[in-house]
Parts: C-alpha cells; structure tokens; sequence
C-alpha cells in the first residue's frame, strides 16, 4: 500500500496527486514567467543566478535541469558550461517544456529538451556534473525518489543544487501567510484566470520539508556535504549536496 501524498494542504493518493501537478502547470505555463516576475517583484532572477554562482560549472560540464519549466536555469548554465559543455534541458510536463523549449530558442539558445519523470531519470549512472532543480521539488510526489535519482547520475565529487520556497523566519510568517493566501490567489485570478492554483502554490510551500528537515532528506538520499543558504530570511532556500 502506498503511502498518501500532500496535494496543497489535501491528502490524496500519489498518481492522484501526479495528475493534478499537471493539470496546474497546463493551466499556467502561458503566465508562468509574468507570474514569476509579479510574485517575487523579480528577485527570482536573482535567486537563479546565485544558485548557478553556488554551483560553479566551468566549461565542459554536463549539466542535467530538472523540472526546468521555461529554461531560466538552463540558460544560464548553458553560458557557464559553453560551447563544449551540454546542458539538458527536462521537465515532466510538457506544456511547460515547449514553453521552455521556444524561449530558449528565440533566445538564440538550442538545448536537449527531454520530457522526463524526475523520480525515474533515463539517464546512465554517473553522467553529470551538475543537477539542478528549480521550484520543482514541491512538485514531485515521491521527493526521495528524485533525490536518490539526482544523486545517482552525478559524477563522483558533483553538485546537486535544489532551490525551493521554503519555511520563512518566525517574525515574517503573518505577513508572508497573508501575502500567500489573499494576495497570490488574487494575482493568479487577474493576470492567470486561475486563482486555485496559485492558492494550491501558497499550499504547497507549507507542507514541503523546512531547511533542516529537506538537508536530512537530501542526505538519506545519497548526497554528501549538504548545505543551504537561506535567502529573503527563508522565503526561499538552496540546499547543495555533494556525491563521492
């Protein structure tokens, strides 16, 4: 018997909760990037951009993105990795991945796009220098799994990098809960014609692994030497781990 999966704050079984993860990210991957930017007022270019400082590829790396929505991380990896380096470009649904897929093309950017289950990769063990995951992670049903799989096609001595919402300092959490449930909603009902799922979003934050709980979860896994970076005082954490 499998064990239930959180859907938001709702309990269902986990294909329950698969086919419902896909049904949010049909309805918003035509607003995905100007909800992103009205969310976050824009920071979560910044944040992208730490978490590929953090990983440090150098030209030539393999580089694997994981639930890589509209290709923001790709893109930037594909410029540290260069010309000599491959980067793939996945994601498990695959309206975001055409999404993804034409904006990195009409950024002049072709990369290997796959569409892919982060809980069961077709990638060989030991292949990649680097694996990344951005906001996707609260998405996935069975978080284990995908970790063991990230962990099982680094190469010996790479990085993993997981960047998530995550759980915000104590003093924050009244202001930050009521930004999440009437401000979110509000934005995805004007700009996305779906206010549920950005309600579903402001869910899934709080039922997702806090810092410390996440870095257990990350080392069970597989990963060696994890770490995390709080930033916004926790509105969102990057966890890194290692294999060797």
């Amino acid at each position: 018997m499998t064990d239930p999966a959180y859907f938001g704050y709702e309990r269902v079984e986990p294909d329950e909760k698969t086919r419902r993860v896909r049904g949010v990210f049909d309805s918003v991957a035509g607003k995905y990037d100007l909800m992103n930017d009205l969310m976050s007022a824009g920071l979560h270019r910044l944040w992208k951009r730490f978490t590929v400082d953090i990983a440090s590829v150098q030209p030539g790396a393999r580089v694997l993105d994981l639930a890589g929505g509209t290709g923001d991380l790709a893109r930037l990896f594909a410029e540290r990795a260069g010309p000599s380096g491959t980067v793939v470009h996945t994601d498990i649904n695959g309206a975001m991945l055409v999404a993804g897929r034409d904006k990195l093309i009409d950024r002049g950017v072709a990369l290997p796009t796959v569409q892919c289950d982060a809980e069961a990769l077709p990638f060989a063990d030991r292949v990649f220098d680097c694996v990344s995951i951005g906001f996707g992670l609260r998405n996935v049903t069975r978080k284990e799994r995908a970790l063991a799989e990230m962990a099982r096609v680094l190469k010996p001595g790479g990085i993993a990098v997981v960047l998530e919402f995550s759980h915000v300092a104590a003093p924050l959490t009244p202001l930050y809960d009521w930004y999440s449930f009437n401000v979110l909603p509000v934005l995805g009902r004007l700009v996305a014609n779906d206010a549920a799922s950005y309600r579903y979003l402001a869910e899934s934050i709080r039922v997702h692994p806090d810092q410390e709980a996440l870095k257990t979860l990350m080392e069970r896994s597989g990963f060696d030497r994890v770490d995390y970076y709080n930033l916004v005082a926790g509105v969102v954490a990057l966890h890194t781990g290692r294999v060797y």
